[in-house]
């Protein structure tokens, strides 16, 4: 498994480092390292930035989980999350004849967990005021920020949806009604405006740091952010990938009530790692089955095609049971104590033959779970297919997608941390007029039958891709890394983590390696397509080993050389801060010192 890679140098330091998705991100919370910071100020400053700077990933209503790993404390998750609207019943959307929740405007809509999640982050973990972190975000918004092309390729792709059925956006988006060039100065001086405005809210609760954070999530979850929300969401009639206009459930009542939830992680003892991950309101756990089934596998020893095809099928076999059993713990029991047993996996490892499997084949635990959902890929999709989170943002026969940003960072002190901001996509949802920003869609994720564990209710948390992965050493954080992807996330960050594991790779080679992944299973995003036998691979995978994969049965898709995955990871090992950043699109950074 060697390869004539890193395109970059692992960076190595003893202060502090950040790796993010974007390089004005990096740059934003190495400032504020540099300004005595810990990592936790730097994150939510980082975070608040990637908002500006990434708005087809990611946005202020959109969605986040945090992982934070505190020196010499334990390791939690904030939630971002936001639920379901109290309004969203099942009755609700059958009522409207649907049978799937729409993947854009106003049906999917959830509570915007995001602001809320970097506020608990800095209340219960930074040091800084809120001005300090919120001040990098709204001089981008204000001054302006250079665009990356696919900002402009977003925007070029839903120019008429902005201007026919989305005028919020348009006056946003579309500047002098024309789509912004790459690499121009773009601005959004209403979301600047809603952040100083939220700030001068802060200001007069007094000088106190915690109550200026407390009124600042007043503000937005009950004051006029909140107002703006409800009074759109009552009133705007947009229209979605059904083809028709609806109006959305969420109300001011549901960010009222709403406060991110700080858990517990879950985790799972592999060769003397303890790897962290979400919940199953996530799909971290996920990543915790693939482990608990490769166990049994001397991975160090298989020949590379023979690599590829076990982790791939030991993919399927955790993403079935995803399907099958994942849900709100809140409001689903999940057997997550099963699915991650020695005796359960060596079961189900035994499925993983010399062939490549094109069944969906979820196990069945007595009184967990429900139906697994097949919808085979229907070419003929076309221009209504979804706005879901793809792969990598791509414009060909498919309108603009979104996706996911991330960040990862260790700082002097041993803090880690490590978080996957998304949601509220320029894509997803209109923006809400005065404010600047769009909501989040995350509630395309449900489904609408009553036997499935992901099952739309009031007030439950859509069963979310995104996740969050800290792993430690000897009892102490050694690695926080992550990736944007939806349903791949949990298989590219799996193969830099085996990598470093199994075969020595320093984390730039970990993330430089030729990456692969499967879509044999029902997507997360709308229209929940499926591809039985689908293997990915990017193109410097050799002749040899694409033979040995079709012998075996995978069905093949060759991307290009350097397309699939955007990993940035940090680390804490013998006696020095390590970074690195995925090199593909030209636009992930680490940065550190």
């Amino acid at each position: 498994m060697s390869d004539d890679f890193p395109t970059r140098p692992e960076l190595l330091g003893t202060f502090g480092m950040v790796a993010t998705t974007h390089w004005l991100a990096s740059a934003t919370g190495m400032a504020v390292l540099e300004r005595g910071g810990n990592a936790f100020d730097a994150a939510a400053a980082t975070g608040f930035a990637l908002q500006v700077v990434e708005p087809h990933l990611n946005g202020p209503g959109g969605d986040v989980p945090i992982m934070v790993a505190p020196a010499g404390g334990a390791i939690k998750v904030i939630c971002g999350q936001g639920p379901a609207p109290g309004a969203a019943t099942l009755a609700a959307y059958q009522a409207l004849g649907l049978d799937i929740v729409p993947g854009t405007g106003q049906l999917p809509v959830v509570v915007p967990g995001a602001f809320g999640a970097w506020l608990a982050l800095l209340r219960d973990y930074g040091t800084l005021a809120l001005e300090d972190v919120l001040a990098p975000a709204i001089a981008l918004a204000r001054d302006g920020y250079p665009l990356v092309p696919n900002i402009s390729l977003t925007i070029d792709a839903l120019q008429e949806t902005f201007r026919n059925d989305w005028p919020s956006s348009a006056e946003v988006y579309l500047p002098g009604d024309s789509v912004p060039a790459p690499g121009s100065l773009f601005r959004n001086p209403a979301l600047a405006a809603t952040y100083e405005r939220i700030l001068r809210t802060a200001r007069r609760s007094g000088a106190n740091r915690e109550r200026q954070i407390e009124a600042a999530h007043e503000a937005w979850y009950q004051g006029f952010v909140a107002e703006a929300i409800d009074g759109f969401m009552r009133t705007a009639e947009v229209r979605d990938t059904t083809g028709r206009r609806h109006r959305g459930l969420l109300r001011g009542d549901d960010l009222a009530r709403w406060r991110p939830g700080l858990e517990d992680p879950v985790s799972y003892d592999y060769h003397g790692i303890t790897v962290c991950t979400t919940a199953a309101w996530g799909q971290g756990p996920v990543f915790l089955q693939q482990l608990a089934l490769l166990a049994g596998f001397d991975l160090a020893a298989l020949a590379p095609g023979e690599f590829v095809h076990t982790v791939i099928e030991a993919s399927k076999l955790a993403f079935a049971d995803r399907e099958a059993f994942y849900g709100d713990p809140e409001h689903v029991e999940v057997p997550l104590q099963t699915l991650l047993s020695d005796s359960y996996n060596e079961r189900r490892r035994a499925l993983i033959g010399e062939h490549c499997s094109l069944d969906l084949r979820p196990d069945a635990i007595p009184g967990f779970g429900g139906p697994v959902f097949e919808r085979p890929r229907d070419p003929a999709a076309g221009a209504d297919a979804a706005i879901g989170e793809p792969t990598v943002a791509r414009f060909d026969d498919r309108p603009a997608e979104g996706d996911t940003c991330h960040l990862d960072i260790v700082d002097r002190f041993g803090n880690m941390v490590t978080a996957t901001p998304s949601g509220g996509w320029l894509q997803s949802t209109p923006v809400v007029p005065g404010l600047g920003f769009g909501l989040s869609n995350r509630g395309q994720m449900f489904w609408l039958d009553a036997a499935s564990p992901g099952c739309i209710a009031p007030y439950k948390r859509p069963r979310t891709t995104l996740s969050v992965t800290i792993a430690l050493r000897e009892g102490q954080p050694w690695m926080a890394f992550g990736t944007p992807g939806g349903d791949k996330q949990d298989q590219w960050a799996l193969h830099l983590f085996l990598r470093k594991v199994h075969f020595g790779h320093n984390l730039q080679q970990a993330i430089d390696a030729p990456a692969f992944h499967t879509e044999h299973f029902p997507s997360s995003f709308y229209p929940r397509e499926y591809v039985p036998g689908n293997l990915t691979l990017e193109g410097r995978f050799g002749k040899d080993l694409r033979e040995d994969l079709r012998r075996r049965g995978h069905r093949l898709v060759i991307d290009d050389d350097w397309s699939i995955g955007r990993l940035s990871a940090v680390a804490r090992e013998e006696g020095l801060l390590k970074g690195a950043a995925n090199p593909r699109f030209m636009q992930g950074y680490a940065i550190g010192r």
